[in-house]
């Protein structure tokens, strides 16, 4: 799917309270290690890497005030409508980075997040591109180096190939697999799920919503 320009995103990002990290445009020793100062206070941090126009992140932000969110998207043009609803909510423990994931290492520290979020992540169905894909061995292995040792990862998609593809990494990456399902919205595991912009869409359409949830062995 192509994205669509939006004319001025860069320059609102930039210009943003609510972004904390802008790989263009700021050192990531600035935030590395210092989340809780950049929040203010203690709480866990937890992450959406992908976060899209922001409904999920923003709802899990309003339910928990308990708990600091960062929303992170590479893509300027999507980023920048999670802003622009951050600019009237004023969310005190939500903030925002743009960059590419395969940088998260150099943004967070080790044991710094506390939980991992991946909603709808790009399939990257070409085989070549594997490695680029956010449930994959490749990326689970940086998680390790950022979660807390109480943390884990719940993944969500209407993609079953995907949905199969990232059961295997978990096993092969030597994760545990706490619980997963093929059809979340008809499972035990959906009371208190929030939706995102895509779960919406596809399961309007009929599309089962695949979930997993794990956690590095400890």
């Amino acid at each position: 799917m192509r994205l669509r320009n939006v004319k001025g995103a860069r320059d609102t990002i930039a210009a943003s309270e609510y972004v904390a990290f802008d790989e263009d445009n700021m050192d990531p020793d600035q935030l590395k290690g210092k989340w809780k100062e950049k929040f203010g206070n203690n709480n866990p941090i937890r992450i959406e890497i992908g976060m899209g126009k922001g409904q999920f992140i923003m709802e899990m932000a309003r339910r928990n005030p308990e708990i600091n969110f960062v929303g992170i998207e590479k893509f300027s043009s999507v980023l920048v409508r999670g802003i622009e609803k951050q600019q009237v909510e004023q969310l005190p423990n939500l903030l925002f980075v743009r960059m590419d994931a395969e940088n998260i290492e150099k943004v967070f520290d080790k044991n710094e997040v506390d939980y991992i979020f991946l909603n709808f992540s790009d399939p990257w169905p070409k085989d070549r591109h594997a490695k680029r894909r956010l449930t994959s061995v490749n990326f689970l292995n940086r998680y390790i180096n950022i979660l807390s040792e109480t943390g884990g990862v719940t993944f969500k998609t209407d993609n079953r190939p995907l949905f199969d593809f990232s059961l295997e990494q978990v096993e092969e990456a030597d994760w545990i697999l706490d619980n997963y399902t093929f059809d979340l919205h008809h499972s035990e595991y959906v009371e208190g799920n929030i939706m995102t912009e895509y779960e919406k869409k596809f399961s309007e359409m009929g599309n089962p919503i695949c979930r997993l949830v794990c956690h590095p062995k400890r």
